[in-house]
């Protein structure tokens, strides 16, 4: 049996009860000093100290029981009034278990419950958010969270409270050594307090810009009488669109308006998909060309400026991708609505000019240039990047062509160049000989392609200050965004026919050789296949300077015709064909036994598009452990918004994405409920 501990006071009180004892010390000490100095006067000092240690001794032992007894006494009483104020605060407070079950909850708390839980209760049967997955781990872990219990709002604060020694000293409950912590919840009743945040927040302006993508044409396409008239309709849509959800709109310069509105209202363009891009297109008084509209709108919850910005960046996007559709840029990221139709080319060559000579000034500094398109490169990016290359070649730069790469089908144009004795030996280079070489003040070119993560060797491009983009796709949002040069014209049929106009003003005169003037005329005809496809009057300009500069159209014919493997390949992929919706052809390519079967899949495509009923042909081959898919129309549906559903991207009528699978049944899945979902809501 265990001796029975004594009590003993510890700190400031036990030093407090002490002096006393100290207080006799000190005068022990005197006593005998004044002895040495007078006997008599010693003596009776020590009769005086005597009484005095006597007292003290009788008043400590007497007093100390009543100090303890009054300590219990208060600390019962502090424990109670702690217990009682804990009990009664405001603040909803409750302790859990490491599994999550309540063992003690305030009053607060039961009452945001609707009662004290009977039983064995877990917090998550009453608020699901609270579960064990998300309860702190560390003892200085703090978990903040919102929850929802019955029709309110609650932020949570949870904290991990340790209790080392408790089954020592606790009688009615032992926890495990390694469990000895309770799990602490705070609520905070914050649901007037997000209201008034959520109000506040559709109260801030959002800020917009409408340009006339074709105000020119449009125009011109009427009597000059009538002109006033048209822009007049043109402007009563803009101002009725934007007064009807009580916003401003102010016409800027004869073809562009700025305007806001509140965020609330503005929630009113998405549900009907900016059905102004539509009405302005019905506004008819004898003009042959619709007007369209590019609409760019901006919100940051930082500044009305930075949501201008915002507007303006989105506003550039909406252009770059051809106009006719609304580009919004907030904090969630870009989304784009519209963009369904063809937009008409322009006729001028101010743009390429001016391009031109800002090209013709990076390559008058730089010593190197290095030039790439996208993976699995084309025809239409090989021959644009030889036409980069014959630029720099004219001003007497070193220029590279970056290709890791060379399918089946350009094999014949490649080989051409390679083993040429008019061209240096390392005129292509793979990515790791690029990379070696390349240093920061030299000038990278990047063609047919606006996506870094699609070109020959994104790493280049951090490489380099100076980057140059060229490129016919509509550009996306994961754009090269540190280009200092862009030149994106989704109007043009290819990246050939851009850089055929390119080279027209950058070099007067300039002389191409056959060979080249040849690999440009088959990117060009390629990509519109055979001419069919995309082809405007400057497409047949650029054909024309090609022709006059030698291109040899026999050659490039002989080139890019199938053997017969790739051939019966192509008759394997049609024949798969499934007709879906009555006008979607989806076709499938799998162990087709051929060196580039996504270069015959593009081809099998194109043919789809021959018959009849059929507005969009889908076409997945496998290759290199994915599946690649082929996506052609012809006007009716913008293929581009469907595969940038499935993460992929490319143009109006043609465009491509990428599954990192090889699971052709689950993939044709994927495209069918994409499709599906696009069709309900009305997007294509």
């Amino acid at each position: 049996m265990k001796e029975k501990q004594k009590v003993r006071l510890k700190g400031q009180l036990r030093l407090y009860m002490q002096w006393p004892a100290i207080m006799a010390a000190l005068l022990i000490g005197m006593n005998i000093w004044i002895y040495k100095l007078d006997k008599k006067a010693g003596g009776v000092m020590s009769l005086f100290l005597l009484l005095y240690i006597v007292m003290v001794g009788v008043l400590y032992l007497y007093t100390k029981s009543l100090v303890v007894k009054d300590l219990v006494q208060f600390a019962a009483q502090y424990g109670i009034i702690q217990n009682t104020l804990l009990k009664e605060l405001a603040v909803p407070y409750a302790l859990l278990l490491e599994d999550g079950k309540t063992i003690w909850m305030n009053d607060q708390f039961e009452k945001i419950l609707g009662g004290r839980p009977k039983g064995d209760a877990y917090i998550s049967k009453f608020i699901p958010e609270l579960n064990k997955s998300i309860f702190p781990s560390a003892a200085n872990d703090v978990v903040q969270m919102d929850v929802y219990l019955k029709d309110k709002e609650y932020q949570a604060e949870l904290r991990k409270v340790s209790v080392s020694g408790f089954s020592e000293t606790e009688q009615l409950m032992e926890l495990p050594e390694e469990r000895e912590y309770f799990i602490a919840v705070y609520l905070q009743d914050v649901t007037e307090l997000n209201s008034y945040i959520r109000a506040n927040e559709e109260q801030r302006l959002v800020a917009g810009l409408i340009y006339i993508d074709n105000y020119d044409e449009v125009v011109n396409s009427v009597e000059e009488v009538r002109q006033s008239i048209l822009i007049a309709l043109v402007d009563r849509k803009i101002n009725q669109y934007i007064l009807k959800v009580n916003g401003i709109v102010k016409k800027m310069e004869t073809d562009k308006y700025f305007f806001a509105v509140q965020k609330e209202q503005f929630r009113q363009f998405e549900e009907d998909k900016f059905s102004l891009l539509e009405d302005v297109k019905s506004v008819n008084i004898g003009n042959s060309i619709p007007a369209t509209l590019s609409i760019g709108l901006g919100f940051a919850a930082n500044s009305y400026a930075q949501s201008y910005n915002h507007a303006r960046v989105a506003m550039d996007l909406a252009l770059a991708r051809g106009g006719d559709q609304a580009v919004i840029k907030d904090g969630r990221g870009i989304t784009y609505y519209g963009g369904k139709h063809e937009q008409t080319a322009k006729n001028t060559r101010v743009k390429a000019r001016v391009k031109a000579e800002a090209l013709r000034e990076f390559l008058t500094v730089k010593d190197k240039v290095f030039v790439m398109g996208h993976k699995f490169a084309d025809a239409d990016s090989f021959g644009a990047a030889i036409g980069i290359y014959r630029a720099a070649q004219q001003f007497g730069k070193r220029a590279y062509i970056v290709i890791n790469e060379v399918s089946a089908s350009l094999k014949p144009l490649y080989a051409s160049y390679e083993g040429n004795k008019e061209y240096p030996e390392d005129m292509f280079l793979v990515s790791r000989q690029a990379l070696e070489l390349v240093e920061e003040n030299d000038l990278v070119v990047v063609v047919d392609t606006n996506r870094p993560k699609m070109t020959e060797c994104a790493e280049l491009l951090k490489r380099t200050k100076t980057i140059v983009v060229l490129d016919h796709h509509r550009q996306s949002s994961d754009n090269i965004e540190n280009a200092l040069l862009s030149y994106i014209e989704p109007y043009a049929s290819s990246a050939c026919e851009m850089v055929s106009e390119v080279l027209q003003y950058i070099v007067d005169d300039i002389k191409i050789p056959n060979l080249e003037a040849s690999s440009l005329y088959a990117g060009i005809m390629i990509d519109t296949n055979n001419f069919v496809n995309k082809t405007g009057v400057r497409t047949f300009e650029a054909a024309a300077f090609l022709r006059r500069a030698g291109a040899d159209i026999t050659l490039v014919r002989k080139m890019f015709r199938d053997d017969m493997g790739a051939y019966q390949a192509k008759a394997e992929i049609i024949r798969s064909t499934e007709v879906y919706h009555e006008k979607f052809a989806i076709a499938k390519g799998e162990d087709l036994q051929i060196e580039s079967p996504t270069i015959v899949g593009a081809q099998a495509a194109n043919e789809l598009l021959d018959i009849s009923q059929i507005v969009a042909s889908f076409v997945l081959t496998t290759y290199g452990g994915r599946i690649y898919i082929s996506a052609r129309s012809i006007d009716e549906v913008n293929v581009q918004i469907i595969m940038e559903r499935l993460n992929g991207g490319g143009h109006l009528n043609a465009a491509g994405a990428q599954f990192e699978h090889t699971n052709m049944e689950k993939a044709v899945q994927t495209l069918k409920n994409v499709i599906n979902d696009m069709i309900e809501k009305g997007d294509i």
